[in-house]
């Protein structure tokens, strides 16, 4: 069989533990037999992001913004045990956020429905696409321990050193703990118009929620700007496509969330992503049955599997030898959107057929039954049967 040729290449970002290991195993057996892969690889993984004092992780995000495609591996952002573990020279940052900050852009999750597994929240019927702010909030914080009693005070100056606000944050009769978070207009307008063109683009309205009635200033205006920016450049656009642009609380948006039947885009601040993306893909299976795609104004985008490196896997991987039944259908789908968008940006319809191909492979193995232990501990049926890794990925290269 000729394999399919690629033009351009895609960034490729590996990363740290089993996710490495699943990574690997998908490349050989699901894409390196089909497809003549063109990559540019960069080693996100914890040690060498390490030794190259974090450069790689900026390298790969400015390699993204050349060639307009990435894709990457689940990766390691270190704490304190992950310093002694591995032996780190500091505490180094989220590479999702650094990237994000680079790209400045939207990222978009939503969940991968097989009919064997019911979402556990029981109207919901369609998939419902977290759209997250990739900027600020408190990824980019700054925060210290008070280590006595005192003043805490926000304070602004302009570029020519003029103190134009200072505000008393706090009067500390003791210990405690201070943290400062910002945001720009700039990104929040991006963000604003990633959301509008994803809500578009796939037919979905868009719901936005934040805390404005108490934060009186960073939410509302948020609020203002993402309103703003519907009114002038896509309420025409929505109307003539039957869609709607609906702002609520937060709190109220979580209650009707949970009532709705999905189908729409929920467009939340960085770290309200953060978590209910999270809750989302649960509450339809598994967080391993998510997309995630980065999505920059200005057409660049990067996809990954929205979990993270499956640490518990890793280390009985590690002590056992054996392989472990850990669900790779998030990383496939990254790999399946980047080579998709590849052929798009490319028009390169044979890679674009090959991508639709590789993700029905995926479901209709699940769908037949087989199945890794996590879904197989969900999905209906008398016929499933739990299997590990690699005999998931072999049963979906037969169906390939």
């Amino acid at each position: 069989m000729e394999k399919i040729k690629m033009t351009h290449p895609i960034v490729e970002m590996d990363g740290d533990e089993m996710t490495r290991v699943l990574w690997a195993m998908i490349k050989e057996e699901l894409l390196q037999p089909f497809v003549e892969l063109n990559t540019e690889y960069y080693d996100l993984g914890l040690r060498h992001r390490d030794e190259t004092d974090d450069r790689v992780t900026r390298e790969a995000a400015e390699a993204i913004k050349r060639h307009h495609v990435g894709v990457k591996c689940a990766t390691i952002t270190p704490n304190k045990q992950r310093v002694e573990e591995y032996s780190l020279h500091q505490m180094w940052k989220s590479p999702n956020g650094t990237i994000r900050s680079i790209l400045d852009g939207t990222v978009f999750r939503a969940p991968i429905m097989v009919s064997r597994v019911s979402p556990v929240v029981k109207t919901w019927k369609k998939p419902i696409t977290i759209a997250r702010h990739a900027y600020g909030d408190v990824y980019k914080n700054v925060e210290f321990r008070v280590p006595c009693a005192g003043k805490a005070e926000l304070l602004f100056t302009d570029t020519e050193g003029k103190e134009l606000y200072r505000e008393t944050v706090h009067d500390f009769k003791g210990a405690g703990v201070l943290q400062g978070l910002h945001n720009r207009d700039e990104s929040i307008i991006s963000f604003a118009r990633s959301c509008f063109a994803y809500g578009l683009s796939t037919h979905q309205d868009v719901w936005f929620s934040t805390k404005d009635t108490i934060s009186k200033q960073y939410d509302q205006t948020f609020k203002i700007l993402m309103q703003q920016v519907f009114d002038e450049e896509y309420a025409e656009q929505y109307a003539k496509a039957g869609l709607t642009y609906f702002y609520t609380l937060i709190d109220d948006a979580v209650a009707r969330v949970i009532r709705s039947e999905g189908g729409f885009v929920w467009a939340c601040k960085n770290y309200d992503g953060d978590v209910m993306s999270d809750m989302v893909s649960t509450a339809f299976g598994s967080l391993a049955m998510m997309t995630s795609v980065l999505v920059s104004p200005d057409g660049n985008y990067e996809y990954e599997a929205a979990h993270g490196t499956v640490t518990r896997h890793w280390y009985r991987y590690q002590e056992s030898d054996r392989m472990t039944s850990t669900n790779p259908v998030a990383t496939i789908f990254a790999w399946s959107g980047a080579l998709r968008k590849r052929g798009e940006l490319d028009g390169n319809d044979a890679l674009c057929a090959f991508a639709d191909r590789l993700e029905k492979a995926t479901l209709d193995t699940i769908e037949s039954g087989v199945m890794t232990k996590d879904l197989a501990a969900l999905a209906e049926g008398d016929d499933v049967v739990s299997v590990d890794s690699a005999a998931f990925i072999r049963a979906i290269r037969e169906k390939l």
